[in-house]
């Protein structure tokens, strides 16, 4: 459930709405013409109706309303209901746990292990802690690494390598989430990196983040360092990526 698989999806939902508005201009110049009854078109109606009705009583869970969620987030109803179809037809249950959602991102990165990545990942979305993610959840979080504003982003990303949720992300922590984004990455990347290219870069980073020099790095002391130097606003695009 990347942004790269939300992309493809909406990209084929308008081209199979476009397709139905043709058979639509189609059907409707046989109609003038005689070719297809009122009674005909409402066969088809009422089958689609049922359809409906039957994919509806497959889902245990459906979100409350695409019109609150709309107000919420940065996405149309049109893109909303776009969003819920990929994200069912992913997990029919209307609900991911961590499981099936490695098991969905691990798709993307065939050459590497992206099981660890895809655990900080997961938590990030699960911000109520239950073990799985809602559809609200996950679209509420998609609509910020997506079209929020970089303090929104930014704001997101510590909370994602903040791993305890203490409110500060020490050098371990740090550690674990980059080198959970190398192994992810697989060992066949262009140029071969290092094997001590993740302790480098959080080194580099930390030394940077750490402005006082306690230990930690604060959510202010994270944003102000981000915003302040290209290289690391850079890298943290190219990690946005993959989230």
């Amino acid at each position: 459930m990347s942004t790269i698989n939300t992309a493809r999806i909406i990209q084929q939902d308008m081209q199979n709405h476009n397709l139905q508005e043709k058979q639509n201009q189609v059907r409707r110049r046989r109609l003038q013409r005689g070719d297809e009854s009122d009674e005909d078109m409402d066969i088809d109606f009422s089958q689609n109706k049922i359809e409906d009705e039957l994919e509806m009583t497959t889902v245990c869970y459906r979100p409350e309303g695409l019109e609150q969620l709309e107000t919420q987030t940065n996405f149309t109803k049109r893109e909303l209901q776009v969003l819920y179809r990929g994200f069912k037809n992913e997990c029919p249950s209307g609900v991911v746990n961590e499981e099936t959602f490695k098991q969905i991102y691990a798709q993307f990165f065939p050459h590497g292990d992206a099981s660890m990545y895809a655990h900080y990942l997961f938590n990030a979305f699960d911000t109520s802690q239950t073990g799985s993610v809602k559809f609200e959840g996950f679209v509420m979080a998609l609509s910020t690494l997506l079209r929020g504003t970089v303090h929104e982003k930014l704001r997101w990303t510590f909370n994602l390598y903040d791993i305890n949720k203490d409110g500060y992300i020490n050098k371990e922590e740090m550690m674990d989430i980059v080198k959970a984004i190398y192994d992810m990455m697989g060992k066949y990347t262009y140029p071969v990196l290092k094997e001590d290219a993740p302790r480098l870069h959080v080194e580099v980073f930390f030394q940077k983040m750490d402005k006082n020099k306690d230990g930690v790095v604060t959510l202010d002391e994270f944003i102000e360092s981000c915003q302040e130097d290209d290289n690391i606003m850079r890298s943290l695009q190219l990690f946005e990526n993959v989230m």
